[in-house]
């Protein structure tokens, strides 16, 4: 560890101002000067609060573009197949609360900035599935209604803190429970349709590293159960994803079978001639009685 120390403290004592600044503000003078000056990595404190502050930042940058692949893959298929507008109806109504909620209780943004970012892409998501289901006029009306929760919950004169406390534990509940809808959607198609794994899976592990953080930085217990539930239910979209990795969906079993023939029966024409005779292949002239003239 000394070795360690000495050849590590020229670079940890020297770095740019801008990075030491964005260091201390991230972790504290106290932590900073531990371990980053010090070098000293048996502090167990300062330790945690590293991991957990770089585990928040981890997943504030990769919710920028974590639901960019659901996105991408929607507007190619011009589908909304296996995703269900419930379901992130209801997360997108839970992210809002739980983005007030944090805000106006001034936690650290590292431990919730996703909700933002997330929301976003929802958004987005929420109007494409409305579209591509043949519901436009619905998008229309999702987006005023969005817009008048934002001004509600962020202005304490039409919600008081107290309000938003119960509200945001009513958003735990949605929040878990909004992956219901989406895994009952699977289940019923036989399949994930556009559902991208990559947001499955990113889902998953940011949930994970949510109960992390929580834990390390923010004493809520309303906030650490709505992730410990989310985490559960994503679990359960992660192992629906595996299960129907290459399975078709249900309406594409559907049109499997309407391409395919009905069973011939005893002197029907065959499928091998009907599909002959589709395919425009001229078939051989059998012997004629007709007299030439």
């Amino acid at each position: 560890m000394d070795a360690l120390r000495t050849a590590l403290q020229p670079i940890t004592h020297n770095l740019p101002g801008p990075i030491r600044d964005f260091g201390e503000s991230l972790i504290g003078n106290k932590c900073y000067k531990s371990l980053v000056l010090d070098v000293d990595l048996e502090n167990a404190e300062c330790l945690k609060l590293a991991v957990s502050k770089a585990l928040g930042v981890g997943i504030v940058g990769a919710s920028a573009v974590v639901k960019v692949p659901q996105i991408i893959k929607l507007v190619r298929s011009q589908s909304a197949s296996g995703v269900s507008f419930l379901s992130y109806a209801l997360e997108t109504s839970s992210l809002l609360t739980s983005l007030a909620y944090n805000f106006r209780n001034q936690n650290p943004f590292s431990t919730y900035g996703e909700s933002a970012l997330i929301m976003g892409q929802n958004v987005i998501i929420t109007m494409l599935v409305l579209n591509y289901s043949g519901q436009p006029g619905l998008a229309a009306v999702f987006v005023a209604l969005l817009a008048v929760g934002v001004y509600s919950l962020f202005d304490s004169k039409v919600v008081n803190m107290d309000t938003l406390s119960y509200l945001q534990a009513g958003a735990g509940v949605v929040g878990a429970a909004s992956k219901l809808p989406q895994i009952l959607t699977i289940w019923q198609e036989g399949g994930t349709g556009q559902l991208s794994a990559f947001a499955v899976f990113n889902y998953l592990a940011g949930s994970l590293s949510r109960i992390f953080t929580t834990l390390q930085e923010v004493d809520d217990k309303l906030i650490l159960y709505g992730f410990i539930g989310g985490f559960a239910l994503n679990l359960v979209l992660a192992l629906q994803m595996v299960y129907y990795w290459n399975a078709p969906s249900a309406k594409a079993k559907g049109k499997r079978k309407e391409k395919l023939p009905a069973p011939t029966e005893k002197g029907a024409p065959s499928y091998a001639a009907v599909a002959a005779s589709s395919s425009g292949t001229p078939s051989k002239k059998g012997p004629t009685t007709r007299r030439r003239g």
